[in-house]
Parts: structure tokens; C-alpha cells; sequence
């Protein structure tokens, strides 16, 4: 599964309506990654949520439009950092439109997502609320990004425990608070509304560890990635960090050899990832998914209902994906 079209194409045609004006060159800038592509992951969740606690879709859209334009935001800054070139099988923004535009696009997406709260009507009477849940979001973001940064650039191997916070912080940050936002557009208390945030959270963790799964050894012809993608870069991801403890002796030596060495040959990356498969990472890392999944689960509580079976959907389909 993945999220529905016909909410896909609801919340994008609402922030396409949303991100316009003057000077044109500004705002196409500013829509250029979301009229490309993209989940709506994080929208949908913010939706559904709010349902699942008796609100409408209508009474969360202006806060999961804004949580997703804080997506894009982030997306826009992180290539200019990462000087990536492509993302949704596009030029990225900077690459399409130069730096410059693109450090604005970034910051009129983060600047509307705060507009929207405050002016739309349904969401003007939890406006504080929600803003300091989505500033907070940034925050972490922004911890996280810069722990991903420091990790990268430091010869240290990070341990499985502060890879876990890093990318709890840069990713699941705003899943946690895509779920809690719909559920202050419900009208809930604080305890539903931190069962929510825990759902998200736990979810933005297991994404962002079967994607790391999936750059290490993901099948090439769907990932269109050679196999050990992540491993030649040099990425510190989970299943990396889990197969350099479990390993020993020549077998740790090949994966080393390997790790961030842009000169490995095909072969030596293939016989890595062979090791990598021969040690069981794949299983072990599904594992833990499934552990936060179950962390998931158990923060749904006893509710029912059809906004329930969608999460719970969208929750099996980050956990099995192979893309």
C-alpha cells in the first residue's frame, strides 16, 4: 500500500493553491519538488489521525499542508548541503533554479506552513498548539541534521544507540508530529494526542531503517542503484553499523575495506554485501522494525475504525517495502 491517490491528489492540489504569488520565478521554485513527486507520507498521517479521533479530513488539511511544506523545505535546504543533483527523478531545486532561488523557495515553504495555521479557520483555535508542535519538529530536525553531519564527517563509528536518536531527530521528528497535529485538529487531550505523537514516531524510525536496508542492499533494478550504494558512500546507516559489530576477523576487514572507499572494485562490494547477507542484517534490522512497529501498535490503544485499519495499513507497507 501506499497512500491513496485521491488523498495524494487532494493534498497536493491544496498546497499547489496555496504556494502562488508574486514573483512567479519564486513561488515555481517553491513548488518545484511537490508538482514532482513526493508520498505525502506525513500529510496523510496528520489526516488520518485526525479521523481516527473524530475529526474530518477538512478540519486537519491546512496543518497536514503545512507539516508537508516543512517537508519540502527541508528536502530544499538538504540538497544544497548534500549538492545533490537529482530528487523525484528531477533536477533538484538549486540545480534547476540556481542557489540563491532556491534558499528563498526553501524559506517561503517554511514561512507558509506557519501562515497556513494561523489564518485558516479550522485550525485558528489550536493555532499555538500547533505551532509549537511543528516548531519543535524543526528543531529536532535541524539536531538531527547536524548529528547526521557530524557523524559523517568524524572518523568515530557511531553505535547503533546514537544512529537510533540521530535519525529519531532527523526523521522521525515529523512523522511524531504529523500525527500529533491531526490529533490537535481533533479537539484531543494531551494523552491522545501523545499516543498519536508515539505512533509517528515510532514509524518515522522503522522508514528511515528499511531505507537504510534498502541502500545497502536493495534490488538493483527497482532501487536503480548499484547494490552497496550506501556502503561505497560511506553512509553510517543501521544495517552498516550492525554488520561492522557482528562481524569478525577478514570478514570485518572486507566490509572496512569497502566502507567509504570510492576505488572498491565491483567485486569487493559484491563480496561485502555477500558477508552482509551471510550475517543475517537483513533479518536483524526487520527485526527491530517490527519491534517499533509493535511500539506503534500498542499506541494506537483499543480504537477502531476504518481511519485505524489505513494506519495500520500504511505501517505494514513501510515495514515490508523494498523502494
Amino acid at each position: 500500500m501506499s497512500v491513496p491517490a485521491e488523498s495524494a491528489g487532494a493534498v497536493t492540489g491544496y498546497l499547489l493553491g496555496l504556494i502562488r504569488g508574486e514573483p512567479g520565478d519564486l513561488y515555481t521554485a517553491a513548488s518545484h519538488l511537490i508538482r514532482n513527486g513526493g508520498k505525502r507520507l506525513r500529510p496523510y498521517m496528520a489526516l488520518k489521525s485526525c479521523q481516527l479521533l473524530g475529526g474530518s479530513a477538512e478540519d486537519a488539511m491546512p496543518a497536514a499542508a503545512a507539516v508537508e511544506m516543512i517537508h519540502n523545505f527541508s528536502l530544499v535546504h538538504d540538497d544544497i548541503m548534500d549538492n545533490d543533483d537529482v530528487r523525484h527523478g528531477v533536477p533538484t531545486t538549486h540545480n534547476r533554479f540556481g542557489v540563491p532561488l532556491a534558499i528563498l523557495a526553501g524559506d517561503i515553504l517554511f514561512s507558509k506552513a506557519y501562515q497556513v495555521i494561523a489564518d485558516s479557520e479550522s485550525t485558528r483555535p489550536v493555532a499555538a498548539r500547533l505551532t509549537s508542535r511543528l516548531a519543535g519538529g524543526c528543531v529536532e530536525i535541524c539536531e538531527g541534521q547536524q548529528m547526521d553531519i557530524a557523524m559523517a564527517q568524524g572518523s568515530r563509528i557511531p553505535t547503533q544507540g546514537e544512529y537510533i536518536e540521530m535519525i529519531r531527530k532527523k526523521t522521525a521528528a515529523l512523522f511524531d508530529v504529523s500525527c500529533a497535529m491531526g490529533a490537535l485538529c481533533a479537539g484531543a487531550d494531551e494523552g491522545d494526542v501523545a499516543g498519536m505523537s508515539a505512533f509517528g514516531r515510532n514509524l518515522g524510525i522503522i522508514f528511515q531503517i528499511t531505507d537504510d536496508l534498502i541502500g545497502v542492499m536493495g534490488d538493483p533494478d527497482v532501487t536503480k542503484k548499484p547494490v552497496g550504494n550506501d556502503l561505497r558512500e560511506g553512509k553510517k546507516s543501521l544495517p552498516i553499523l550492525a554488520a561492522i559489530d557482528a562481524a569478525e576477523g577478514r570478514e570485518r576487514d572486507a566490509i572496512l575495506n569497502c566502507f567509504g572507499n570510492s576505488r572498491a572494485s565491483r567485486g569487493e562490494i559484491d563480496s561485502a554485501v555477500g558477508i552482509i547477507r551471510r550475517l543475517g542484517i537483513d533479518g536483524a534490522v526487520r527485526a527491530q522494525a517490527l519491534e517499533y512497529a509493535a511500539g506503534a501498535r500498542a499506541a494506537l490503544g483499543g480504537r477502531s475504525g476504518p481511519a485505524r485499519a489505513e494506519l495500520e495499513s500504511l505501517l505494514d507497507f513501510v515495514i515490508e517495502r523494498r523502494l
